[in-house]
């Protein structure tokens, strides 16, 4: 088994699904909060061959003509038979000193090869027999050695010969141990991967064959905004939001001492406004679920008295219990629509079938219940008192459940109600079990091989529920992400089909992707630019945005941040951001009545000028309906909403009974408070959160059932 020693600098443990910037060697094991050594033997993925990447399968190189196979075995057996890794290191850039650089011409954005720590190059062409003719060259000595590996064996080589090399095939050069090298491992990938791209676009342009129309983009440069397709365009236009509208509001907010608590797949129009709003006053907050509860604590303590919700009603439930139980009954707690505003995943737990699934476990103790943050309170208290339940997010969830294994033996886990994260999490510790004891026990201590084993068949996942903007991340925009993205980062959310969830799990391997949460999205993203912005040479960074299209406002200003920061520095490097949208092909058409653009003057349809046909229901994400990956829930919060409530506080609150978040009044079965039984799960994960262990509360409430 050939390894690689990596840093043994640990993570945080909200990184959990997060990029660490000192591990470049793509494994699975980096995804967990520590790494040591990498087995290549798990440079596997359960997907299929994908279309212009090359797969990281378990099959050898097959199929290949007897020029590139003879080659590649040839190369093999060089390196193998250096014992000595600083002879393997002296062969390799003999490798790379037979390359010739490229004209300044050719080291152009299009040529660069993304995800790489230095600059990397690579141009294609057919020659007249078909064949592909490659050229590549970086300033690294140690990448060009890498790139003459791979123009050797594949320059001249026929492009069916080209696509059949796989990623997992270079690992079979015996480049374990080499110092210097294991920073610059994804080169190796991300190399082979784009000229595999640039192959396929050859032949396509060969055939004539139309590779299909790009999705929607914002591309964010250090001169402003830029819009590719209607639908991003819309977005951009909410960035920069009406001066009068963002003034008044301001001026509600500091005479009445509001603050604002708003999730991050909030309506543009409002995001925009919000983000301009908060230059003005600090107690404006945008984020995932979670925070969003423990900022409105803060606020309340710098002096607020009411707190403004910006989400779905289960947000608005947290705010206010988790309010009343740090002591804060005073401060009123609104939300931003005097109708209700629901949640498919929270509705799919507010069922007769979650609870008959809860009772399942109910019979088999003991047995722990791990639910889902974005649930309602009152899911959760009738849960607790089924089933011992500790609340989870989509960062802690994997650590939460191991730990509860280790502290717990013999233990059952029902985790809900999102079915497509549970179907991962099992995926992952199917996964695990090919890893070494040394490896498990770098990621939990408490684990090997054998007892992950063990408790496969004793977790469970709810089968129905999904959320409805994730669920459209499905099989046609995995085939186009595929198709035209391959060589771009991805990011996904931990709630995304098995589908995307493998695409996005093979990129981070190569350290091309993150899956997370939406905080886990927003941090690889900014890694991934300071990263740029060190290096301070030019470059085009393009993310696929895996989930709620709502997160752009949040990129736009963290990103445009990051840009502005270093606008005024001497040679400063021009670089980009682009944020693609994923939208499903039946969503996309071309037409000449579009806002962003026309035909040009060769007559070619400029395939930039997308439309995005309307859904079934309107802004309902990536479906064959329509739209793009929008949720319309979130987009009841308007506002003229926001404005109406600040209006009419604190004198004419009678009007806003309707948008006022109610205390839980009910009691449970067992006669206690929902409100107090329904905050418990969520305490339950602040004590994990903080503690690395599992309550002792908890864990006699686990095995009390037992008994």
């Amino acid at each position: 088994m050939n390894s690689i020693r990596l840093s043994s600098s640990t993570p945080s443990s909200s990184s959990y699904f997060s990029s660490n910037p000192l591990i470049k060697i793509p494994k699975l094991q980096s995804l967990f909060f520590t790494s040591q050594t990498v087995n290549f033997s798990l440079l596997k993925t359960t997907s299929k061959l994908f279309s212009c990447r090359s797969a990281i399968t378990s099959s050898p190189l097959v199929d290949t003509s007897d020029i590139a196979s003879s080659k590649f075995d040839r190369l093999i057996s060089e390196f193998q038979l250096l014992t000595d890794p600083i002879d393997r290191l002296k062969h390799l850039l003999s490798y790379g000193a037979k390359l010739e650089p490229f004209d300044e011409e050719i080291q152009t954005a299009k040529n660069r090869v993304m995800g790489c720590t230095t600059q990397v190059w690579v141009d294609a062409k057919l020659d007249e027999e078909g064949r592909v003719r490659f050229r590549a060259y970086s300033d690294s000595e140690i990448s060009r050695g890498f790139c003459g590996c791979l123009i050797w064996v594949l320059d001249g080589s026929f492009p069916e010969d080209v696509m059949n090399l796989k990623t997992e095939d270079l690992v079979l050069l015996n480049f374990g141990g080499i110092i210097g090298v294991n920073s610059r491992a994804n080169t190796w990938f991300n190399v082979l991967i784009s000229m595999q791209k640039k192959t396929k676009a050859l032949v396509a342009e060969k055939e004539g064959i139309v590779v299909g129309e790009p999705f929607p983009s914002l591309i964010i440069s250090h001169d402003g905004v830029s819009a590719k397709g209607s639908f991003a365009e819309t977005q951009a236009r909410y960035l920069f939001p009406d001066e009068s509208q963002v003034n008044d509001l301001v001026k509600h907010l500091k005479e009445k001492n509001i603050g604002i608590v708003a999730h991050f797949y909030m309506d543009p129009q409002v995001q925009g406004v919000l983000t301009a709003a908060q230059k003005q006053w600090p107690h404006i907050h945008i984020s995932d679920s979670l925070v969003m509860a423990d900022r409105a604590v803060k606020m309340a303590e710098a002096g607020c008295q009411f707190i403004a919700v910006l989400g779905v009603d289960f947000m608005s439930e947290n705010v206010r219990a988790i309010l009343d139980q740090a002591g804060y009954n005073q401060v009123g707690v609104y939300r931003m629509s005097d109708e209700r505003i629901g949640c498919s995943l929270a509705d799919a737990a507010a069922t007769t079938e979650y609870m008959k699934y809860l009772e399942i476990g109910s019979l088999s103790p003991p047995s722990l219940h791990v639910i889902y943050i974005n649930t309602s309170l009152e899911t959760k208290a009738h849960a607790h008192e089924l089933v011992p339940t500790i609340t989870c997010t989509s960062s802690n969830v994997v650590q939460t459940i191991l730990q509860a294994f280790a502290q717990i033996p013999d233990l059952t886990v029902y985790y809900g109600p999102d079915s497509y994260m549970g179907a991962n999490i099992a995926e992952l510790f199917q996964q695990m079990t090919i890893m070494s004891d040394e490896e498990i026990s770098a990621i939990h201590p408490q684990h090997n091989k054998d007892s992950i084993k063990s408790l496969l068949p004793r977790l469970h996942y709810f089968q129905d529920g999904t959320c409805i903007v994730h669920d459209l991340f499905g099989h046609e925009v995995v085939e186009k992400i595929n198709e035209m993205y391959c060589d771009a980062f991805l990011t996904a959310h931990f709630e995304v089909p098995g589908e995307m969830f493998s695409l996005a799990m093979e990129a981070k391997r190569r350290g091309m992707g993150v899956v997370g949460s939406t905080q886990n999205i927003l941090d690889f993203i900014k890694q991934k630019l300071q990263e740029a912005l060190d290096r301070n040479t030019d470059d085009h960074l393009q993310f696929v945005l895996g989930t709620e299209s709502g997160m752009i406002t949040s990129i736009v200003a963290t990103v445009n941040s990051m840009l502005v920061s270093v606008k005024t520095l001497p040679n400063r490097a021009d670089i980009n951001v682009e944020i693609v949208f994923p939208v499903s092909v039946d969503s996309v058409t071309n037409t000449k009545e579009s806002s962003c653009g026309s035909s040009n003057s060769t007559g070619i349809e400029d395939s930039s000028n997308l439309t995005v046909l309307p859904g079934v229901t309107s802004g309902e994400g990536c479906s064959i309906h329509g739209g793009c990956a929008s949720c319309p829930y979130m987009k009841m919060n308007s506002l003229s909403a926001l404005l109406k409530v600040c209006e009419n506080l604190p004198n004419d609150r009678h009007v806003l009974s309707a948008y006022e978040a109610g205390r839980f009044s009910s009691q449970t079965v067992n006669g206690r408070s929902v409100a107090d039984v329904g905050c418990e799960p969520i305490l339950h994960m602040r004590h994990f959160q903080a503690n690395r262990q599992l309550p002792e509360k908890l864990v006699r409430q686990v095995c009390r059932s037992s008994l």
